[in-house]
């Protein structure tokens, strides 16, 4: 198995929207049709699925979403699949993916974050073909902050295209856009500063290798799983190691520090040559940050751990490819994350 890139989007290509874990509520419908004109105007057809509903936590039952997942995931007419966002239980899907199905088909573009890292990872791992944890469907009408992509940038790139991201030094204090009461909204409210951030110890980082990570409170769940085997794809695809990335969601200190100490004992880190920690809102406790609960699990790694990046909950968003090969850069002067779609 080599990794495998989705061939480069093209004005007329059809994008997927469905589900596969928590639909759209009646009233926040206004937001995913401003989402979707958004996908329009750069020239793609938009096809809505049928497991978009939003009164529960899921779209459908399981059945249903893994079916409309895989049917657009394996159709030759549509280049890529986006989330309106992410949810809760989309680990429910995986045993019923067809992964024999997904290896032989043509390779399509799955993007997503926070829950979809339950299936993305996974997805990269198990079928070598190459995912975007990026920003949703719902964040696409957002300008995107000098210095960083879109995943509609992304995934219109072609193989062995190389692009390199540097944090705006900006970053979204507390609290989100209601959507309900504007769901026009296209400007990050970024008012906050700060860069990238060392946990382990002073001095630069510079570090090499295939990228996988997701969403602590997901990925958490599958470690030690066949669904997590980061061992084996660093063997076959990536010998000389991996950047791992990871950042927490919503849990606070003790559950993120317990989870990053389950994952590191169950070999998630083991190839990593580095690991990037997602900015985070989530709650520290009065004796534990969220720096310190990362620092605490994966210290004994003994590679650079370089924290507040912008892959995870809080805006803006940097695009991570997973399977890409990737180069990560951090100094007194610069801070900056190449990919190489290869």
């Amino acid at each position: 198995m080599t990794v495998r890139y989705p061939r480069p989007l093209r004005p007329g290509d059809r994008i997927g929207v469905t589900s596969p874990s928590s639909g759209v509520p009646k009233e926040l419908r206004a937001r995913l049709d401003v989402a979707v004109r958004e996908v329009e105007a750069r020239g793609y057809e938009v096809v809505v699925g049928r497991c978009m509903d939003g009164a529960g936590h899921v779209s459908a039952p399981a059945a249903e979403r893994a079916d409309e997942l895989m049917s657009m995931l394996t159709d030759p007419g549509i280049a890529a699949v986006v989330p309106p966002w992410g949810g809760e239980t989309g680990i429910d899907l995986l045993p019923l993916l067809d992964l024999d199905r997904l290896r032989d088909a043509e390779p399509t573009w799955l993007v997503g974050f926070s829950d979809l890292s339950t299936l993305l990872a996974p997805l990269t791992l198990l079928t070598g073909v190459a995912t975007v944890h990026g920003n949703n469907l719902m964040d696409t009408p957002y300008r995107v902050p000098e210095g960083l992509p879109s995943w509609l940038d992304v995934v219109a790139a072609p193989r062995g295209h190389r692009f390199t991201q540097v944090p705006p030094n900006r970053f979204r204090a507390g609290g989100w856009d209601d959507y309900r009461t504007d769901p026009e909204v296209h400007e990050f409210t970024l008012d906050a500063s700060g860069g990238w951030t060392r946990l382990d110890a002073d001095g630069d980082v510079e570090a090499e290798g295939r990228l996988i990570g997701g969403c602590v409170e997901m990925l958490c769940n599958l470690a030690g799983t066949p669904w997590l085997d980061v061992r084996e794809f660093a063997r076959a695809e990536s010998p000389e190691g991996l950047l791992v990335y990871v950042e927490a969601g919503g849990d606070d200190a003790f559950a993120i520090c317990r989870n990053l100490h389950g994952m590191r004992l169950a070999g998630f880190f083991d190839p990593a040559n580095a690991v990037l920690v997602g900015r985070t809102s989530a709650p520290g406790t009065a004796s534990l940050t969220q720096h310190e609960a990362v620092l605490d699990a994966l210290g004994p790694l003994g590679v650079p751990i370089v924290a507040d990046v912008e892959c995870g909950h809080v805006p803006p968003y940097l695009p991570l490819v997973n399977g890409a090969r990737g180069r990560v850069v951090h100094t007194s002067a610069r801070s900056e994350l190449t990919q190489t779609l290869d």
